[in-house]
């Protein structure tokens, strides 16, 4: 992939008083250089210093401003309706990108049409003061796992580590913002309703824990997101079984150990993920391939 052949990337941090942490996510992106970035910055009217690092790395920026909204999504909604990228994601402001991340979802998509969102397979975290709290290893994503409910219980997609095609985006219109925390999940199951999940080794992005955030108010999400979820079984006449759904969890649980967890999967059946590979890793010709696998 050439400099030309770069896909344009757009992604969008919404923030609100978040000076303490908004330069480094702001660095997190800038810093991998990646030739054909679209970064936009939209404000809630933060009065903690958050401006003044905006206006920082401005010449950098496609758009920005500050000014009061109606909360996270409808930052995120109008960040992207000023955005022209092939790809779309974005990060909060008090979240990271890795140094490779635009990079290689940019060669993946680039290299395989098929794929028309992508996240991580390998969840990684820091604490407040970005030391890494390590990387989690999720088993795989199909939409039947998200019927199921697997993705509330046994682990979550990961948002900041989740891009999507400006065409998958441009069939769904938005963020749905009836939801106070649990938008991204309500976006998912939009995205499911259209198309495969890819999931690839490479860690994309990483999660802050920080005393303020708002996704500790776990219960309060699991409550919206329930409420989306019930929503598409009814339209799929989806009821997982009680047992059937026991045994798919300690499955998930068990991907680690495959002489444990394939026996299961024999018998039980299992869910049908698509992975991202590469091939020829170790060569000048290495490219990205897809790997179909039970899970």
């Amino acid at each position: 992939m050439s400099e030309k052949t770069f896909p344009k990337i757009s992604i969008v941090t919404p923030s609100y008083n978040q000076a303490q942490f908004l330069e480094e996510t702001i660095q997190s992106i800038l810093s991998q250089n990646y030739p054909n970035l679209e970064y936009i910055i939209i404000d809630g009217g933060s009065t903690d210093g958050s401006l003044d690092i905006i206006k920082k790395y401005s010449k950098h920026l496609h758009y920005w401003c500050s000014e009061p909204d109606a909360g996270q999504y409808d930052a995120i909604n109008k960040g992207f309706k000023h955005s022209t990228g092939d790809i779309m994601t974005w990060l909060n402001s008090d979240d990271l990108h890795f140094p490779w991340t635009l990079k290689t979802v940019a060669s993946i998509m680039s290299e395989l049409p098929v794929v028309e969102w992508l996240t991580t397979l390998q969840i990684g975290g820091c604490d407040f003061h970005s030391f890494s709290r390590g990387f989690d290893t999720l088993a795989g994503f199909s939409k039947e796992a998200f019927l199921d409910g697997c993705y509330l219980s046994i682990h979550f997609i990961q948002q900041e580590s989740t891009f999507w095609r400006r065409s998958l985006w441009q069939k769904v219109g938005e963020i749905p913002t009836k939801f106070n925390l649990a938008g991204d999940f309500a976006l998912w199951a939009e995205f499911f309703d259209l198309a495969q999940l890819y999931g690839t080794i490479s860690p994309l992005g990483c999660f802050r824990r920080q005393n303020n955030q708002k996704s500790r108010q776990l219960q309060q999400y699991l409550e919206e997101a329930k409420q989306v979820l019930a929503i598409k079984q009814n339209k799929y006449q989806w009821r997982p079984s009680h047992d059937r759904l026991k045994l798919r969890r300690l499955r998930l649980k068990l991907h680690k150990f495959p002489q444990i967890r394939d026996p299961i999967t024999s018998v039980f059946g299992g869910y049908t993920g698509k992975k991202i590979v590469r091939k020829d890793m170790d060569l000048p010709k290495g490219y990205w391939s897809i790997e179909t696998y039970k899970f």
